[in-house]
C-alpha cells in the first residue's frame, strides 16, 4: 500500500498557485529643446547703381530654419542699419538718404533644415540738398526674421 500512496502523491500533488490582481500608475519625463534664431543671408542688390531719386536695386534674401523641428515664419523686416542693428551713416549719407521696400516673401512653416527666399527693394532718395557723402558705398541692410 505503501507504494500505491507515493503513486498518488506524485500525480495528484502539483503545485497551486493563487494572485491577486492589481492596478498602478507611474510617471515619466522628456524634455523640450528651444527654437533657434533663424539664420537670414543675403546676396549684393542688383538693377542699380542707386543715385538720388534714381533705379531701385532688389536684394535677394533667404531666411534659414537651422533646428530639427518645424518653425513659422511671421515676419520679415528690412532696414538701412547696420550688421548689429544701430543707426548707419557715413559723413552726412544715413539711413534716412534711402527707402527700403517690403519684403516679398512667403510666411508660414519652414521645415527643419529648409529656407524660405524673398527679396527686397532699396532706392535712394532724392532729398533735394547735397547727397555728395553717399557716393560710392556699400549700404548695409539689415534683416529681422521672427
Amino acid at each position: 500500500m505503501v507504494i500505491g500512496g507515493a503513486a498518488v502523491l506524485l500525480i495528484g500533488g502539483g503545485a497551486a498557485y493563487a494572485y491577486w490582481s492589481s492596478t498602478g500608475v507611474g510617471e515619466g519625463e522628456v524634455d523640450t529643446g528651444t527654437a533657434p534664431a533663424f539664420v537670414v543671408s543675403s546676396t549684393p542688390g542688383t538693377g542699380g547703381p542707386l543715385s538720388p531719386g534714381g533705379p531701385t536695386e532688389t536684394v535677394a534674401f533667404s531666411v534659414a530654419n537651422p533646428s530639427s523641428g518645424v518653425l513659422n515664419l511671421a515676419s520679415v523686416t528690412a532696414a538701412v542699419a547696420n550688421a548689429d542693428g544701430t543707426a548707419w551713416n557715413v559723413g552726412n549719407c544715413t539711413a534716412a538718404d534711402f527707402t527700403v521696400g517690403t519684403p516679398a516673401i512667403t510666411y508660414g512653416e519652414i521645415a527643419a533644415g529648409a529656407d524660405a527666399d524673398g527679396t527686397v527693394t532699396v532706392q535712394m532718395i532724392n532729398r533735394a540738398q547735397n547727397q555728395d557723402d553717399c557716393q560710392g558705398l556699400t549700404v548695409p541692410i539689415y534683416f529681422v526674421a521672427s
